[in-house]
């Protein structure tokens, strides 16, 4: 099997944490980044796992949602407070099942596979997403497709 990452950089959004009972309830910001790790059993006709320079709608994708945005929680009771002020055009608001680095890994790792099932046909398979909200703190996904049979 022939692994590739490939790394986004430079995501500035804010979250909160509202079920934390210390200073992660309140609304805080990083620049976030994501780390992607890539499974093939057989390489592309450049002799690569992906072509990344093939990334620019995923690169779109990731933009629109993580900068300058801020991500609530799907349940956050104070989800219609957060909806008015994306309405009022205060904040961009987008609403993940969870914004913590785990909870985004999952759900970049769910995004970048059904973008690589479009763009490689299932050539390729992302195993692993890592969001980093600072130089200390990363959370991580990881999902193997048993049996990855990709030809």
């Amino acid at each position: 099997m022939y692994i590739s990452t490939k790394r986004f950089t430079g995501y500035p959004c804010t979250h909160r944490q509202w079920r934390d009972e210390g200073h992660c309830r309140f609304v805080h910001g990083y620049s976030r980044e994501f780390s992607f790790w890539f499974k093939a059993k057989t390489l592309d006709e450049k002799g690569w796992v992906m072509d990344f320079g093939g990334f620019k709608e995923f690169k779109t994708f990731l933009d629109d949602t993580f900068d300058h945005t801020f991500l609530a929680n799907a349940d956050d009771p104070e989800l219609p407070l957060f909806e008015e002020m994306h309405k009022k055009g205060i904040v961009k608001l987008r609403v993940l099942e969870s914004v913590g680095m785990e909870g985004t890994s999952k759900f970049l790792h769910q995004k970048m596979n059904e973008y690589l099932d479009k763009k490689t046909g299932g050539r390729v398979y992302c195993f692993r997403v890592e969001t980093r909200e600072n130089e200390k703190n990363s959370g991580l996904y990881e999902e193997d497709k048993s049996g990855f049979s990709a030809v």
